[in-house]
């Protein structure tokens, strides 16, 4: 798309950038894309709660699902709290349905009929799609099937990409992307061959075969970095390698 359709002011608000459990460094995954016509959330760990100071609810809510695992899905229970006006589109794999049926139900919270908004579930073949804008899913490397996902909206791209090792997805996803957020749940240097997640140069190595023009690290392990400050020493020691890199906070909000 040309300069000139560009829409400039989409944003990307990082709700919650921990990794396992939340803890005094953030809570559980959760971001936000704010698009001219749209509200995308990316997971909904516990920082999903937050939504509701960044987004009007008078625009169309999607929520994407890259996998199950509870840190990507325990703030469902916290639907209950908001009032999306034009609705909710949850997306996710194929198996999404019958996975949120187990989760989000009686007695363990407020099933997804009972909202007071309508719902949808969209489950994504992989593949490139149309919803109205353009998004490609395709398989990550995590012991539970996981997705990565890649938007084409406002003339941006942005793709998100988290807990997964080392893979030619992540690259096809990313390839152009203004920006490619993924996940550091690891430190540099550390590995994880039984439980696959990036350590930053294996983010930044990604990045630079994808030609992503920023890259934005999120999903630190909770127990691996400890303290805001171990995030934030990456950003010393990695920019010269990538220029522009960002550290994700809770509560950071990027230009797009």
């Amino acid at each position: 798309m040309s300069k000139e359709c560009q829409s400039p002011g989409m944003q990307v608000t990082f709700l919650g950038t921990n990794g396992w459990y939340d803890s005094p460094t953030g809570n559980t995954v959760s971001a936000l894309i704010s698009s001219r016509d749209y509200d995308i959330i990316l997971d909904a760990g516990n920082g999903i709660a937050k939504a509701d100071r960044y987004i009007s609810q008078d625009k169309p809510v999607f929520l994407f699902i890259s996998h199950f695992h509870l840190d990507h899905t325990e703030g469902l229970h916290t639907l209950v709290k908001f009032r999306f006006r034009k609705g909710l589109s949850i997306c996710g794999q194929v198996g999404t349905t019958a996975d949120l049926a187990g989760l989000v139900r009686e007695p363990y919270t407020v099933p997804l009929e009972q909202v007071p908004f309508a719902v949808t579930v969209t489950e994504l073949a992989d593949g490139l799609h149309e919803l109205p804008f353009r998004v490609t899913c395709l398989p990550l490397v995590h012991p539970v099937p996981c997705r990565g996902f890649r938007f084409e909206l406002d003339g941006k791209v942005i793709t998100y990409c988290t807990d997964t090792g080392f893979c030619d997805n992540t690259i096809t996803l990313a390839h152009g992307a203004d920006l490619l957020i993924t996940e550091c749940g690891l430190k540099p240097g550390q590995k994880s061959p039984g439980w696959p997640h990036l350590n930053p140069e294996e983010a930044i190595r990604i990045a630079k075969a994808a030609k992503a023009k920023r890259l934005a690290l999120m999903h630190f392990g909770a127990e691996v970095y400890k303290t805001i400050e171990e995030r934030r020493a990456l950003k010393a020691q990695f920019e010269k390698e990538f220029p522009g890199l960002i550290v994700s906070e809770d509560g950071m909000t990027v230009e797009v």
